[in-house]
């Protein structure tokens, strides 16, 4: 019994030592060894290795609960019409200065605030543009009940039509993005300067040159992401991932509310 305690101690306390790196090999080892840490101490405890491996598997399900209570009661606007917006205070967003300095060094400027308010959920978005690369760089801000976090997303619109993107969304993301969308995603914990230089690459990676790249003044920067959200809402419609309520929002259906359970699945694997 000793023997197994000590194990499955020594088990946890090395997958959250490895959980606290960067790494990509790290984090996943990390997530792995607090899979086996559970499954060790039910099998210990039970001396059963089905209900220990019940165990581990549990964690796999866990979104259920928030899919099942706060996604399930969600309602979205279908229309997201975006409106200047007063930057939220300090204690909500702390580091939005020394971000916002970050991103005015590479040579961007800033553009607007902007933002929605819908119900308990809340958008915040700071717009950047540099003319240069023809680049559009933003800070997202997310606020729902008692959660809130931020990313970083840079985007170059071709003048076909694609929209090349480097972001670090750091949660699964919730919708289908439209087919016009090229994601470079890379880590929650990268400064903007790592995004911006790995933005640069990606463009380099698939031969976009800046000429071919849609120049952008301050209302058409605004009306783009208007489209964007629209564009991205009736997408999903569409792909049974949202469907209409009877009071002209859009929420989750059955089918969309497995798409998100797949998409913690896959950041799981990807971490």
């Amino acid at each position: 019994m000793l023997f197994g305690l000590f194990l499955t101690l020594g088990v946890l306390v090395l997958s959250i030592a490895l959980r606290s790196f960067q790494t990509s090999f790290s984090q996943k080892a990390g997530a792995l060894g607090i899979l086996i840490a559970s499954y060790l101490a039910i099998y210990f405890i039970t001396d059963r290795w089905i209900l220990g491996l019940a165990a581990a598997l549990s964690w796999l399900f866990l979104p259920w609960l928030e899919i099942l209570t706060r996604i399930r009661a969600l309602r979205l606007p279908k229309e997201k019409r975006l409106r200047p917006k007063t930057p939220p205070s300090s204690e909500i967003f702390p580091t939005l200065n020394e971000i916002t300095r970050e991103i005015e060094s590479e040579g961007f400027v800033h553009v607007n605030d902007a933002g929605w308010d819908w119900e308990d959920y809340r958008q915040f978005f700071r717009l950047f543009y540099k003319e240069e690369d023809r680049a559009q760089a933003t800070i997202c801000l997310n606020e729902q009940h008692d959660l809130s976090f931020y990313y970083l997303r840079i985007s170059s619109r071709a003048k076909g039509g694609t929209i090349w993107t480097t972001w670090n969304y750091p949660l699964s993301y919730g919708l289908k993005l439209t087919p016009q969308f090229r994601i470079n995603r890379q880590r929650p914990d990268q400064s903007f300067w790592q995004l911006y230089h790995s933005h640069r690459e990606f463009l380099r990676k698939n031969s976009v040159e800046v000429d071919t790249i849609d120049a952008l003044d301050d209302d058409r920067i605004q009306l783009e992401m208007e489209n964007d959200l629209r564009d991205q809402i009736a997408h999903n419609i569409r792909k049974g991932v949202l469907k209409q309520t009877d009071g002209g929002d859009v929420k989750y259906s059955w089918r969309g509310m497995i798409y998100l359970w797949c998409q913690f699945l896959l950041d799981l694997v990807r971490l």
